[in-house]
């Protein structure tokens, strides 16, 4: 496809600390931020599922779970689905045929993709003062650079022709969009053993991190935790462990079994989320998942949590493994989502891609 007008490119120039804070050309400059998920949305944006090495003897299983998002999500609100051509398009067509998705709020966008963790290589989008959609190009390595094939998938946001015209900012360093999570008002959640990592951005100090995350989210104050979830190659991505539902609330993930690698770096976690505060003053409200037990690879743990829901308009979709705990977590998440449906959705193929729910979805918010 060809594209019609480029999106202006609003990249800042860096000052002598390197994190650009001198510029007015970053989206705080400009009035815009990274608005909460539970914003109202125009669009999910989903990657097709293909790849036998992410999914091994597992890929049709998968893409039953991404055909589910479709019955949920297209009621209400549209889907843009990334297929790599148009003979894909028309199997997803046929395949939703007689499913509760609605076909008319389905947009299938023939651009190649490698894989489907479009939450991490994906646009990044935010919204202005006057609700002006804009998003951020933020780099992509493939998580610190484990796997070199992935790494094309960098390209994806400047390769949509949908963005066209919509302006764009180039931070200049490398951000996946499953390490950070923000309530809207000014805090965003992340993890040192990610966004600190040196297979990252080698040489960026914490206050240098931090002055990027506030330049291009639009947030006053960062809440670093510390270490993720066992089995996680992402290196500790935050919306494995910890999420906002609402302004003043934190859902966070613990483990009771004392055995369990998990359990000390959670209580950590929830240690430090109980010691932060809110920029008044006041205590966060504070509610904890359980785990999942162990879902297993071969031998290998794998990032399986509750943790990992993404919240849409009307639903939340909510990853389940065959656990005891499935019930539980799904009651607490309809708890704290009282307006909106919670979607029970069976992950256990899916999360042996490494990911689960959140990673393989990129909200865009309504403008006005």
């Amino acid at each position: 496809m060809t594209r019609l007008r480029p999106s202006p490119v609003l990249e800042a120039p860096m000052d002598r600390s390197g994190s650009g804070a001198a510029s007015a050309a970053t989206p705080a400059a400009r009035g815009y931020r990274m608005p909460a998920e539970w914003h109202p949305h125009a669009a999910t944006w989903l990657t097709w599922p293909k790849d036998p090495v992410t999914w091994p003897d597992r890929v049709p299983q998968v893409q039953e779970i991404f055909l589910q998002f479709l019955d949920a999500l297209t009621p209400h609100e549209r889907v843009c689905l990334l297929v790599d051509d148009e003979g894909v398009a028309e199997d997803v067509r046929r395949r939703c045929a007689g499913r509760p998705a609605v076909l008319a709020n389905l947009e299938l966008i023939p651009i190649e993709t490698v894989d489907s963790w479009i939450r991490d290589y994906g646009p990044n989008f935010l919204l202005g003062q006057d609700g002006q959609l804009a998003f951020n190009h933020w780099g992509f390595n493939a998580w610190g650079g484990k796997y070199e094939s992935l790494m094309r998938d960098a390209s994806v946001p400047a390769r949509l022709d949908a963005l066209a015209g919509i302006p764009k900012f180039e931070p200049g360093i490398i951000l996946e969009g499953g390490s950070i999570d923000v309530n809207g008002a000014g805090t965003v959640l992340t993890t040192e053993q990610c966004l600190l990592n040196p297979n990252r951005n080698p040489g960026k100090s914490r206050d240098e991190i931090e002055a990027y995350l506030r330049l291009y989210l639009g947030v006053q104050q960062v809440i670093w935790l510390g270490e993720g979830i066992e089995g996680d190659d992402t290196d500790g991505h935050v919306d494995d462990i910890t999420r906002f539902v609402a302004r003043d609330t934190i859902v966070t993930l613990v483990e009771d079994d004392p055995a369990d690698p998990n359990h000390k770096p959670l209580a950590d976690n929830l240690a430090r989320l109980q010691a932060s505060r809110q920029p008044d003053g006041s205590p966060w409200r504070i509610v904890t998942l359980p785990g999942c037990g162990h879902v297993m690879a071969e031998g290998d743990r794998l990032p399986a949590s509750y943790a990992n829901f993404y919240i849409a308009n009307g639903v939340v979709l909510a990853p389940m493994y065959g656990h005891e705990n499935d019930a539980h977590a799904e009651l607490m998440l309809q708890d704290l989502f009282p307006t909106r449906r919670v979607v029970p959705i069976q992950c256990e193929p899916l999360v042996w891609g490494m990911g689960s729910i959140h990673c393989v979805t990129q909200q865009q918010p309504a403008s006005r």
